[in-house]
């Protein structure tokens, strides 16, 4: 309940910066997203409520660009490129690989909130695919048993801490 508290806030917090035209929509949508680092279902209605629209509305925008997140994030971003390169050199077997290994789907975070996994276009290193952007910086050739070594790394690495 006090979460709920917090995103409503925070949400009427950006809401204040803006009129109240339904073409504010998605400017307004981006920047909840960017303060939460996703879209809650409060923060929708929130937003619903502030541009006097339906909350179907809002999700319908939610659902319809690929930008907006469902889901609050992982701690780390794993994005799998899937353009042309990639898809050719094997990205949709290193996009199982990264699914397999961290139980889950693109789009999702892992219970720990440790990982999220998605796919993007294209990352602009077709020469290195497939590709794999871990916390925005691409990994070159990323093969299954790559996977496992970058999984590997950031285990050694919290072992340290």
């Amino acid at each position: 309940m006090k979460e709920q508290g917090k995103v409503k806030q925070e949400a009427r917090r950006i809401l204040n910066r803006f009129g109240r035209k339904r073409g504010n929509l998605i400017p307004i949508l981006q920047k909840v997203q960017g303060r939460l680092g996703y879209l809650p279902r409060q923060a929708m209605a929130e937003i619903a409520r502030f541009l006097d629209i339906p909350e179907i509305d809002v999700y319908g925008v939610v659902t319809f660009y690929n930008q907006f997140r469902l889901n609050p994030p992982g701690k780390h971003s794993i994005r799998v490129c899937l353009g042309t390169a990639c898809h050719m050199k094997g990205g949709y077997i290193t996009l199982d690989a990264w699914k397999r290994r961290l139980h889950i789907d693109r789009g999702q975070a892992t219970s720990d909130r440790e990982f999220d996994l998605d796919t993007v276009a294209c990352v602009g290193c077709c020469v290195l695919a497939p590709v794999t952007v871990v916390d925005d910086k691409p990994q070159g050739q990323v093969e299954p048993t790559k996977v496992d070594g970058i999984l590997l790394s950031f285990k050694l690495e919290k072992e340290k801490r």
